[in-house]
């Protein structure tokens, strides 16, 4: 229980509301393509679902800074920046006017992050709402998979989890249960959570991370822990005995399971078809052999579906590189240094190690996941890094309104 504020001063930390807005914009970027469902959901309805989420969600977070009072973000300003070379290269309409219905998805998400960062004060309520969030969009691939195992796990996929109730791909499933298990685990350390609470959450999503078969997830999930962690060994006992345990697990696992780690990790391919990340160095190859004109190399062809030849690009930097050219790759990098050097320049904290295991993450998975130049998940995470490197102080307002105004005498009204 929290102590009451005092009369005339404002509550500490964002509504509830703002709560409903992270959710929406979660909704908005689950996507509307993937595995099939139970019950058949036309994708047209799907998409009007999740787009409409993203302009309720912009609607609702007007509603609650009608004001526009917002607060200075390297991370928000350079996305911005981003929709530059893809207004450019979309309006060629290369790829079809999808490409401008895409910028102004892009521009509804990034003026949504605009007027959220009003509350970003470096605190974790956003990271506990980004955890109850997609720990809820796990529970119906969980739910899907109790309903109709069949529909969850199948052959199409090789078996692995998918979502039957909302057509959730594999390495979705794995994306979100890695990300909220690294999460859970630092709010363990830093005393923010019971160990039993946080049981709730790791052990199942544990479990449907190694269902869903996701090695990118995985791999992401332990550097971005190895990283986090490491930043707090030298001001946290729990975590200089968590990275101790770990060592050991790791080191068991990896002596007297071996063979079943590589058998996890394999997926039943072969070594040359593993070593060629699943086919995919076939379609970057094909991608950057690809003769562009000038136009193509600076500002790429428009926002697209990221596939190139009808096929998933699943490469983040090659998926910018086609859709927005050098210079998108120039400003997503710059996204990534940037919030990576704020991290860096920090003091060890909590918020700072949740901030850093979510770069790490997202920089991890971009080799071989796309989804950093458009609005995706992975921009919802870098978000979050970014409200956790925030600084307290009062947010600006932009509204001219907001502005105090001289009082101007009667005799200059009346022009004496």
């Amino acid at each position: 229980m929290g102590t009451a504020p005092a009369v005339g001063t404002r509550p500490a930390g964002p509504p509830k509301t703002v709560g409903i807005v992270w959710g929406l914009l979660v909704l908005n970027t689950l996507g509307s393509a993937g595995a099939k469902t139970i019950i058949t959901l036309p994708r047209s309805l799907m998409q009007m679902v999740t787009m409409g989420a993203l302009v309720a969600a912009f609607s609702l977070a007007l509603a609650l800074n009608l004001q526009l009072r917002i607060r200075a973000s390297a991370f928000v300003f350079l996305l911005t920046l981003l929709l530059v070379p893809s207004v450019i290269s979309s309006a060629i309409l290369e790829a079809g006017f999808g490409a401008m219905f895409r910028c102004a998805r892009l521009s509804l998400f990034v003026g949504t992050l605009w007027l959220l960062s009003r509350w970003w004060d470096g605190g974790l309520t956003f990271v506990r709402h980004h955890i109850r969030l997609y720990f809820a969009v796990l529970a119906t691939a969980a739910a899907g998979l109790v309903i109709s195992p069949g529909a969850a796990m199948p052959e199409l996929y090789g078996g692995r989890l998918v979502g039957a109730l909302w057509p959730l791909t594999p390495p979705q499933i794995g994306q979100y249960a890695a990300v909220i298990t690294g999460l859970t685990v630092l709010l363990v350390l830093g005393r923010r959570t019971t160990k039993g609470s946080a049981a709730v959450i790791i052990v199942p999503t544990l479990v449907l991370l190694a269902m869903s078969h996701t090695r990118t997830a995985t791999v992401a999930m332990l550097v971005g822990l190895a990283l986090a962690i490491g930043s707090l060994l030298l001001t946290s006992p729990a975590a200089r005995r968590f990275f101790v345990w770990a060592v050991v697990v790791v080191t068991v696992a990896a002596v007297g399971f071996a063979s079943a780690v590589q058998a996890w990790f394999l997926r039943g391919q072969s070594r040359e078809h593993f070593s060629s990340f699943t086919g995919r160095a076939n379609v970057w190859d094909a991608l950057l052999a690809e003769r562009r004109t000038t136009a193509e190399k600076l500002f790429g062809v428009g926002l697209g579906d990221k596939s190139y030849g009808g096929l998933p690009i699943d490469n983040s930097w090659l998926a910018v590189y086609l859709e927005q050219g050098i210079v998108g790759i120039v400003l997503v990098a710059a996204i990534i240094i940037v919030l990576g050097g704020l991290a860096l320049l920090r003091p060890p904290s909590l918020q700072r190690a949740c901030a850093i295991f979510l770069i790490a993450y997202c920089a991890t998975s971009s080799y071989t996941e796309a989804g950093l130049g458009d609005a995706s998940p992975y921009l919802l995470h870098l978000a979050l890094a970014a409200s956790l490197l925030a600084t307290p102080g009062p947010a600006t307002p932009l509204s001219l309104s907001a502005t105090p105004r001289r009082r101007v005498p009667r005799w200059a009204r009346d022009g004496r």
